[in-house]
């Protein structure tokens, strides 16, 4: 079985593109498909095809990069993204513990918060980072970094220690998941790539399925920090495999042309508006009064610095982070929306159900990581599906539709989720939000790399993946706030329930997520079960929040068109040698679609 693709060309940028080696050999290669060039490439030029017909794959050999230099890369592409998925969601089930050890409830939701805010706002800085110095350089900087941070939170001593650790963590993931998307779109076709990318995808789940284990097994067992000590083994390993083997293009920029080409306006209004946005959400209702001077200024300020950024991009940058060029596009906004309700969606439900277990239905921190399989196992082998799929048809639009609509399905189910609810109801339940949310981890993204041009190709899944991550982290943040408030609405119930002031305290507002394991205290069975129905009740409101986000993932999703995914490829250059200026005149602007 042929894995060799292409290796980066050296001749004209308009040269004719070379063919990625189609790796499964599913079936002949019909010889009747027409070499589409990069140079002066435009989408609506494309044949069209009847939307009931099968494109079938390619079998193209090309021995320039063999087999086992491309499974050394792959496996160090995925050993990357596993560390830097499995840092979302291992802490799930360790939060009240760590939250209890180091004196800090308040510190509960920021945990993760700090870590997916943090990747939210550096994912657009990196793949700027990495289209001026190179792809290589730039993804070992983030395995090197993300090393550091995990002894950081491994050495925290305090919750400010291990909040800054997670950031910093964060940062540097927010590098690994998008220099790892743009690489493999940059070594293998469209169509391929969706072989690899559901591969990718199915890797990040299984770190999703492992990592609430993982956590309440160390936590149970050993210690919570260990959580952080075993990134540093496969931090290790990655680091050492990608420096052996990863051979993409390296212009070797010098570093004063490279910072003096950085769109430092644009990185640092991006990184201004996601976390003052973020940090007003976070503390609004909660920490704060939502009319308090505090939150109104975050919120505020955050919304002008998108504005700020806005015209940076338009403006002032020579090499923007997010080209606006790709917003002008229907079908692009469609794809960019999806990717919001989707983040919101899957991130949002790993890392409250493991509460909702351990509150609810009084599960331990390890008992609620294996509840929580039905929900990843079928997010996963519904990725690694979603992949074959496309691989196999060359159809993406279908797959999106349905992954919509299981999203909508799977999060309006959780709605019914209460304190006595059975294990069958939580099994069947998650797996049909699951299975949504494993269907659309990549298919918009590959609509929206087939509807813009390869130059762009970079900026445009960084943008993906800040849109993504940007609703990952508010979806952590505001369901924590929807959770609080929810709490706090439920303090007089605790109270007719005959519970203490003190007791009541420490199960309400910012204390109640961290203070779980306080549940199991209550001897009185009638004031347990008031608990227990106070916690699931707060919860339901998360869940109706990610239904209606689901309804507008499904609506939009209508508005994704249809592109033939072709099997030419030409891999990307990088460098400033490559890159063409802003303010040139470019020809394929916009790849409209009626």
């Amino acid at each position: 079985m042929g894995l060799s693709t292409a290796s980066p060309s050296s001749g004209d940028p308009g040269q004719r593109p070379v063919h990625s080696n189609e790796v499964l050999n599913l079936g002949p290669y019909t010889g009747n498909e027409p070499n589409y060039s990069n140079d002066g490439f435009e989408m609506d030029r494309l044949p069209s095809r009847p939307e009931n017909e099968v494109q079938e794959p390619y079998s193209v050999e090309d021995k320039s990069r063999g087999n086992w230099r491309i499974a050394a890369i792959m496996l160090a592409l995925s050993l990357s993204l596993f560390i830097s998925a499995l840092d979302q969601t291992i802490v799930a089930t360790a939060t009240p513990t760590i939250s209890a050890e180091l004196h800090s409830g308040t510190g509960y939701v920021w945990i993760g918060g700090a870590y997916l805010i943090a990747n939210a706002a550096s994912s657009n800085i990196w793949a700027n980072l990495s289209d001026i110095w190179g792809r290589k350089p730039i993804l070992l900087t983030a395995v090197a970094l993300f090393f550091g941070a995990s002894i950081i939170c491994a050495k925290a001593i305090n919750m400010p220690m291990l909040i800054a650790g997670r950031g910093v963590q964060g940062i540097a993931g927010g590098g690994l998941i998008q220099l790892i998307t743009i690489i493999i779109s940059d070594l293998f076709s469209v169509r391929l790539r969706s072989l690899f990318l559901g591969l990718i995808e199915f890797i990040w789940a299984i770190a999703g399925a492992l990592g609430p284990i993982v956590g309440g097994a160390f936590t149970q067992s050993v210690s919570w920090r260990w959580i952080f000590w075993i990134n540093l083994p496969v931090c290790g390993t990655a680091f050492v495999l990608l420096l052996l083997f990863l051979d993409v293009h390296n212009p070797k920029t010098g570093v004063l042309d490279g910072i003096k080409a950085v769109d430092w306006f644009g990185s640092f209004s991006i990184l201004g508006l996601t976390v003052m946005v973020l940090l007003g959400l976070d503390f609004g209702g909660a920490t704060f009064p939502w009319s308090s001077p505090k939150v109104i200024c975050l919120i505020v300020f955050g919304c002008l610095m998108s504005l700020f950024f806005i015209y940076s991009e338009k403006r002032l940058a020579k090499y923007p982070l997010m080209p606006l060029g790709i917003f002008k596009n229907r079908s692009n906004m469609a794809c960019f929306i999806v990717a919001f309700t989707h983040g919101f969606a899957f991130l949002g439900q790993e890392y409250y159900l493991p509460l909702y277990f351990q509150s609810a239905k009084e599960a331990s921190p390890l008992h609620s990581g294996l509840l929580i399989l039905p929900y990843v196992l079928a997010e996963a082998a519904l990725s690694l599906a979603a992949g074959l799929i496309i691989h196999r048809t060359g159809h993406y639009l279908e797959v999106v539709w349905t992954g919509t609509a299981l999203v909508l399905l799977g999060s309006g189910l959780l709605i019914d989720f209460n304190a006595t609810s059975s294990l069958a109801k939580i099994i069947c339940y998650q797996i049909v939000a699951g299975a949504g949310c494993g269907l659309l981890f990549f298919p918009p993204l590959l609509a929206l790399q087939s509807n813009v041009p390869q130059d762009e190709n970079a900026a445009a899944t960084a943008t993906f993946g800040f849109i993504r991550n940007m609703a990952m982290a508010m979806s952590v943040v505001l369901g924590g706030v929807i959770f609080q408030n929810g709490m706090d609405t439920r303090q007089s119930d605790l109270l007719t329930a005959g519970l203490s002031d003190s007791m009541v305290k420490e199960l309400t507002g910012s204390e109640a997520a961290a203070n779980v394991m306080v549940i199991q205290s209550i001897a009185d069975t009638l004031q347990r079960s008031v608990v227990k129905d106070a916690y699931a009740w707060s919860m339901r409101n998360i869940w109706i929040l990610y239904t209606s986000l689901g309804a507008c993932g499904l609506l939009v999703s209508l508005f994704i068109t249809r592109q033939h995914l072709s099997v030419e490829h030409v891999e990307t250059k990088t460098g400033l040698k490559e890159k063409q200026p802003l303010t040139e005149p470019r020809q394929n602007e916009s790849v409209s679609e009626p």
